[in-house]
């Protein structure tokens, strides 16, 4: 493939991606339409309604040191 077409081509394809980043900002919170997004561990937690459950350790360690 000759260079004057990879480049144009490789430019191309990196702004319709960037462009494509910018209609759907699944990083910010908002849920993405379609094939594109997953729901958010916001979007789980406002449909819920539960706090999360908080695992205690199985072990318990006693940090204070010899007395």
């Amino acid at each position: 493939m000759p260079d004057r077409l990879f480049y144009p081509l490789t430019a191309l394809v990196a702004v319709l991606l960037i462009g494509l980043a910018a209609v759907y900002p699944q990083g910010i919170g908002a849920r993405s339409p379609g094939p594109f997004g997953h729901e958010t561990a916001a979007h789980l937690a406002a449909r819920t309604k539960k706090p999360p459950a908080i695992k205690k350790p199985a072990v318990q360690v006693d940090l204070r040191g010899p007395m």
